[in-house]
């Protein structure tokens, strides 16, 4: 059944809707103008968007990280995307590349799809992708992105250390040229990722229904929901550290906090060419994500002044009657729906953005491709960007990434890299994966042996020799 953008969810979620709107002091007067600033701006920044195109994403060299100025600086925390440009030699991601496709003859029962032409591996332990997150580059990358966050009064705090990396273990892709994909619209990373998504790359980190469901996870928000929405700040760390990403125990869900996800180009990758696509705001994308579910339109879909926030109302209140709640789907406030949030695996996945549920993002225009970037450049994309994959890929070569996100030290991280430890030394599948044939028969697996440098032997979880 195709996806609509719109799921009528139990009437609990009608109820939680109405909790939030009283828990703000003035919420109808205050979220209707949050509503309509952020759609101003958003009418703004789409035109602005369009125009740039992909040249606008931020692209710095790995060896100038540490020489950026403010606004620089700036500007990559507004997009929450940047490429990273020579993080590790062409000729060594090359090498990576040459290894896989080595590999991936070598052992032509390792687990791939689509099944008749493979592309998308459940391979973890490859050498090339144990070299690659254990590169010390990769890791003095990470620990930049993981400095981008902050505590709400600017200390330190016990419960995260930024500064020491931890390898969080996932897949990587060989994309063939002319084969669609069509399983990456856009989407934030609550939307859960299961072996019946083909071509599965993220992990859930960001919550579905948790951002509204989680007391916790909502404060992140809470400037938002206030209606003092320009003081949003996705880069606070407090309520995201122990936030509930997952009340249902979904499969195939991420249990760690990353700061940023990833990927490492081991080919040349430009616009067209399968890349990714990113909505370069994080800032004005959380703000209509968090209130969207409080409005709806008083004009019909597609009609002049559709777009118009005047044409857009905040649902009326009802009272609550335990036990008999009627749902009016009419009325945001009073019904249960959270646009792009859908039922899976006994929770809730998603947002799935699609124009018709979130026309004000003009996803058509504003669904930006990130830059051509070259063997050894990475790019890296903060948990809560609306992000998508182009459904063609136009090129003549292969287009190859191997997939490394930006992972800080908290007592859960570590405890999960524990884990992951276990199944590297076993060469079994990491804890969060889909459960499936381990790499232990398989030729190229890597070992502890293959992790060198102390940084990454730590970020590992593996003993660092003296």
């Amino acid at each position: 059944m195709p996806f609509t953008g719109i799921e009528v969810l139990p009437p609990r979620f009608a109820n939680l809707k109405q909790e939030i709107a009283a828990s703000y002091p003035k919420f109808r007067e205050r979220a209707t103008q949050a509503w309509r600033e952020v759609i101003a701006e958003l009418q703004e920044a789409t035109l602005e968007i369009a125009k740039a195109g992909s040249e606008s994403i931020a692209q710095v060299n790995f060896a100038d990280l540490h020489k950026l100025g403010e606004e620089e600086i700036e500007k990559i925390k507004r997009q929450g995307s940047v490429v990273i440009k020579d993080i590790v030699p062409d000729a060594e991601a090359i090498r990576w590349k040459q290894l896989l496709d080595e590999f991936v003859k070598t052992n032509p029962d390792a687990e791939g799809t689509p099944v008749n032409d493979k592309q998308f591996f459940q391979l973890y332990w490859t050498k090339s992708q144990v070299e690659a997150r254990a590169h010390p580059n990769v890791l003095a990358a990470c620990v930049w992105l993981n400095h981008l966050y902050h505590t709400k009064d600017g200390g330190v705090t016990e419960a995260v250390d930024l500064t020491t990396p931890l390898t969080y273990a996932d897949r990587f892709r060989i994309r063939h040229p002319g084969i669609g994909w069509n399983d990456f619209p856009p989407h934030i990373d609550g939307e859960c990722r299961d072996q019946a998504c083909n071509y599965a790359t993220d992990r859930c980190i960001g919550g579905a229904i948790e951002r509204w469901e989680d007391p916790i996870f909502r404060e992140c928000f809470s400037s938002i929901l206030s209606g003092d929405w320009r003081s949003h700040d996705p880069y606070e760390l407090d309520g995201r550290l122990n936030a509930s990403n997952s009340r249902y125990g979904r499969p195939n869900q991420s249990s760690v906090f990353r700061t940023f996800q990833g990927w490492l180009a081991l080919s040349e990758i430009a616009p067209t060419q399968g890349t990714l696509r990113v909505f370069p705001n994080v800032y004005l994308s959380n703000a209509y994500i968090i209130l969207r579910p409080f409005f709806r339109p008083t004009v019909a879909a597609g009609s002049a002044g559709f777009l118009n926030p005047e044409n857009w109302e905040l649902g009326t209140h009802h009272a609550v009657v335990p036990g008999l709640f009627l749902i009016d789907p009419s009325l945001d406030i009073s019904s249960s729906e959270y646009p792009g949030i859908y039922a899976r695996d006994g929770g809730y996945t998603g947002p799935r953005l699609t124009p018709e549920v979130h026309p004000h993002l003009e996803l058509e225009k504003t669904m930006i491709s990130i830059p051509k970037v070259h063997p050894g450049d990475a790019v890296f994309w903060h948990c809560d960007v609306i992000h998508s994959v182009e459904s063609e890929h136009t090129g003549t070569d292969d287009s190859a990434v191997i997939y490394i996100p930006a992972v800080p030290l908290t007592p859960i991280n570590q405890a999960y890299i524990e884990r992951q430890r276990e199944t590297f030394l076993k060469s079994q599948r990491p804890p969060d994966f889909p459960k499936g044939p381990g790499e232990e028969a398989f030729a190229g697996i890597a070992g502890p042996d293959d992790v060198v440098a102390p940084i990454g032997r730590r970020a590992m979880g593996l003993p660092i020799s003296v």
